[in-house]
């Protein structure tokens, strides 16, 4: 049996140093590494996906890093990590650095690292004051919404806890899972006009956010650490639009390891390992094929492209007013509507929260302009159904408010606002002033040019957001045709 066992381990040796020769491990390895895994057109379809896939997560981070490297306390609404930055006024007439501003409450801004650990989000008793800090993971979805509709407005505190944390948390202290590693909270007080602000900089002033591991104990203030490799300048949505498909992925890919993608998201997540875009490695895009290189690359273009065709078709259009009513700030699979709002409107609530009806066109069909005379009119049952508020504002057709001679932006049930014996409601929308007797219900408009103007619900009823109501359609009351623009 010995010289038996001597023969067969030579005979086996011999078959290996053969087979050796035969495919050279080198040259396995380079051939697998230059031939494509997939036909170009294969991977071209699956770089598409990939490309709306990734937008909202890569437009998150591109963001997150530019409004958190900055000193806390130099710009509104930005400011380091695990703080929060307030926006303590409504934006002035020439504000333009956020388009369609919001004139009904203000803002507190808080980026959460949670890679230590937990952070607790605390809020004050806001005495029946609407509010609300939706929380949103990196993909944009939102996954947790304390304020006035859920949790009510009572003193709260809130521990927010990373992918896989166990721990016990103190007494009092609520656990939110979050999805990711870092998160975004968007918080909106109400806010009814500048009379008002001492009182919400009050509840502003109570929002704050410390690490789990400080409970109990002075709060420490936040180290920052200036990165001098991120752009400040470039506006983020320039930043990713721009990036070459190489860089994209690349990013992309690195971003996914950090951030896990969403249990739903398997068969995305499965197509993309075809063209080597795994979680928790590198994507090696010098090393794939230049069939597939180019077909990336024109992914990657044809990618935003049909992101951009994709916008006006995106909600259903109702009496000349654009509805986006569903997969709003959950968005599942429907990948490309997630991509298309983290470039259009960055940071959307659930619907349940707010919906924003945006109009598109008066009762002929025909967009609005400044130099016609119009009525928005409601019936005593077409009143904007809400368990918060409703305002209406004004916008041009970049999205940006207009200097008027009352200073008056946005227009909706807190104001002084007049009814009809019926109980209907006109809102006048004209750039000259209409009269003492209709001014309280006047949304100035500017002189010329394409309207803007948009519509907001706070905490939308049941009707709102399943297509039983909504806005009735804004008459033109003048019969001078259109000017020149």
């Amino acid at each position: 049996m010995g010289p038996m066992k001597t023969r067969l381990r030579l005979l086996a040796v011999i078959i290996l140093l053969f087979l050796v020769a035969l495919f050279p491990f080198d040259a396995v390895n380079a051939q697998a590494s230059s031939d494509p895994a997939v036909t170009p057109q294969e991977a071209y379809e699956i770089g598409v996906e990939a490309y709306v896939y990734f937008y909202a997560l890569v437009t998150m981070d591109v963001t997150r890093r530019q409004l958190t490297n900055i000193e806390g306390g130099i710009m509104p609404g930005r400011g380091p990590m695990n703080t929060f930055s307030h926006i303590r006024a409504y934006p002035t007439a020439d504000f333009k650095e956020v388009v369609r501003p919001n004139f009904d409450t203000l803002y507190s801004s808080g980026w959460l690292d949670l890679t230590k650990e937990p952070m607790v989000v605390s809020v004050p008793d806001t005495e029946g004051r609407y509010y609300l800090l939706p929380m949103l993971d990196m993909w944009t979805d939102v996954f947790a919404v304390p304020g006035k509709r859920t949790s009510g407005t009572k003193a709260g505190h809130f521990a927010v806890v990373p992918p896989g944390w166990q721990g016990q948390l103190p007494a009092g202290v609520q656990k939110i899972q979050s999805p990711t590693p870092y998160v975004w909270i968007i918080g909106r007080t109400q806010t009814n006009g500048p009379k008002d602000y001492d009182a919400v900089h009050k509840v502003q002033d109570g929002y704050t956010i410390r690490p789990l591991s400080q409970w109990g104990k002075a709060p420490q203030p936040v180290k920052v650490v200036i990165d001098p490799s991120v752009d400040m300048k470039t506006p983020p949505l320039d930043q990713v639009n721009k990036m070459p498909a190489a860089a994209y992925f690349k990013y992309a890919a690195e971003l996914m390891s950090i951030n896990p993608p969403h249990v739903t998201d398997w068969s995305i997540v499965e197509r993309m390992r075809r063209i080597g875009i795994e979680a928790g490695k590198s994507f090696e895009y010098e090393r794939l094929d230049p069939s597939v290189q180019q077909a990336l690359d024109k992914a990657a273009s044809d990618g935003l492209k049909g992101m951009y065709a994709k916008i006006p078709t995106l909600a259903r259009v109702v009496n000349g007013w654009r509805m986006t009513t569903d997969t709003m700030g959950v968005y599942g699979d429907y990948y490309l509507k997630r991509a298309i709002i983290a470039m259009t409107g960055l940071g959307a609530n659930q619907p349940e929260d707010a919906i924003y009806p945006l109009n598109v066109a008066d009762a002929d069909g025909k967009p609005l302009v400044g130099n016609h005379t119009y009525v928005l009119h409601f019936s005593k049952d077409e009143i904007p159904p809400v368990n918060a508020f409703w305002s209406v504002t004004m916008y041009d057709e970049a999205g940006f408010q207009v200097a008027n001679p009352i200073n008056r932006f946005a227009i909706g049930d807190r104001d002084n606002l007049k009814y009809n014996s019926d109980g209907s409601l006109n809102i006048y929308i004209q750039h000259e002033n209409p009269g003492p007797e209709k001014e309280s219900n006047w949304l100035p408009s500017p002189v010329s040019g394409t309207l803007g103007i948009t519509m907001r619900l706070y905490a939308p009823k049941a009707q709102a957001l399943d297509g039983r109501w909504n806005p009735p359609a804004i008459q033109r009351t003048d019969g001078v045709d259109a000017l020149p623009q």
